[in-house]
């Protein structure tokens, strides 16, 4: 099924589709939770793959109760964002049961992603060297906050990594207090890190039958997706701090208030500069010693930034950003998220699907809302198959699958 654009108010349906997935054949056994790695299966899922999400009796992956909002059956919207295309099989791994379980399910999966606290598997006898003693072709990839070293027993949470990282010392305004991103953005990134890393074992398996492990860290991912600013340190000695919206090497590259919300400007160059200043009255400003290029601009930032601000002030974001996109200056309002949709839409580039539900009967099927997957294959189009599950919704067709291999437990199935 081909990607579907669509604005907020028109969710269109997705449908299962005829071609291949470009993973498809590709068995995953997600003992992950919370976000890093439920993203990073279900971007893996989304090509095509094969996920068995393994969750605990009774409460399930912890995000199943991160409450409000939730959708109309009560279900946590964080939790649905990152859990479509997969299926939910409950074991108890504090039994021998629920273990043997555990190991039969990995035994026919290409793939196994945990991130629990390192050791953790290893003590439920489900480490990395047990089970790929027996299954050596089998990748095992582990998603930790701070490695499985001497950082194995600080807890892997977002916020305490941006604050570790750096990543809030450098957020926020200059005057004002460390600020975090608005979502867990290392999560985020730590789980792309994973599935890029899953997917060049995989490579690497199909042209020699070896599975292996991948490790990636929350600390880790951070340190590397804060590109020029933990370049600005590592190779110059420079240690950035906060400067709001405004860019350490570029300018003007950040907000300025206009006559009703703020406006985005982004001059990456000297030609862009100077459209800017005739767009906003001013030509002779690119004419200035003070203005002429880039360096000079950074240095006098603070001048700069207070003609714009008296400038764009007489007209509201909408009319500047229309006027200087036209004259090829990257620019545009703050959007709130409905808005931002809203522009998606506009420009044909994904935006929300409808999941479909085979749980319920078709005429009293209420469809999960979801973010579309942004990447776009020709050949092998990410799909939508199933909405994300219920606690437990697949454990008697999955246990009845590992019949053969390990008996079902009484009450294993929810």
């Amino acid at each position: 099924m081909s990607t579907q654009h669509n604005a907020p108010d028109e969710p269109v349906a997705a449908r299962d589709s005829e071609g291949r997935g470009a993973l498809e054949g590709l068995r995953i056994a997600d003992f992950s939770r919370v976000l890093a790695g439920p993203y990073a299966t279900m971007l893996l899922a989304d090509l095509g793959a094969e996920v068995i999400k393994v969750e605990r009796p009774g409460s399930g992956d912890d995000t199943r109760a991160w409450t409000p909002p939730v959708d109309h059956e009560g279900t946590s919207t964080y939790f649905l964002s990152v859990n479509r295309n997969k299926r939910s099989v409950v074991l108890d791994l504090t039994t021998d049961a629920g273990r043997e379980q555990a190991r039969a399910l990995v035994a026919e999966s290409d793939v196994l992603v945990e991130n629990f606290r390192p050791g953790t598997m290893e003590r439920l006898g489900l480490g990395p060297s047990e089970l790929r003693a027996r299954q050596p072709e089998l990748i095992y990839c582990s998603i930790s906050g701070f490695g499985g070293g001497a950082g194995a027993a600080i807890p892997g949470y977002d916020l305490l990594v941006q604050a570790l990282g750096g990543l809030m010392s450098v957020t926020g305004e200059a005057t004002g207090e460390p600020v975090k991103a608005g979502v867990a953005l290392v999560d985020v990134i730590t789980g792309l890190h994973a599935s890029l890393g899953i997917l060049a074992a995989l490579r690497h398996r199909d042209a020699t039958g070896e599975g292996q492990r991948v490790e990636v860290n929350l600390l880790g991912s951070l340190l590397s997706a804060m590109v020029n600013q933990a370049s600005a340190y590592a190779v110059a000695g420079v240690v950035p701090g906060r400067m709001g919206n405004a860019h350490p090497s570029i300018a003007p590259y950040e907000t300025v208030p206009t006559a009703d919300r703020p406006i985005a400007i982004a001059v990456g160059n000297d030609r862009q500069f100077a459209a800017l200043a005739d767009i906003v009255g001013e030509p002779g400003l690119a004419l200035e010693d003070r203005f002429r290029v880039n360096a000079d601009r950074v240095a006098h930032r603070t001048a700069l930034r207070d003609i714009l601000t008296t400038r764009l002030s007489t007209a509201g974001a909408d009319h500047w950003s229309a006027a200087l996109l036209a004259a090829g200056v990257p620019a545009g309002p703050v959007n709130t998220l409905d808005e931002a949709f809203a522009f998606a839409h506009k420009l044909g580039l994904p935006g929300i699907v409808d999941m479909p539900d085979p749980c319920v009967d078709a005429a009293d099927s209420r469809p999960a809302r979801q973010v579309a997957n942004p990447i776009a294959l020709s050949g092998t189009p990410t799909q939508y198959r199933l909405p994300p599950p219920r606690l437990g919704e697949h454990t008697a067709e999955i246990l009845h699958r590992l019949s053969d291999r390990t008996p079902a437990p009484d009450g294993a199935v929810t």
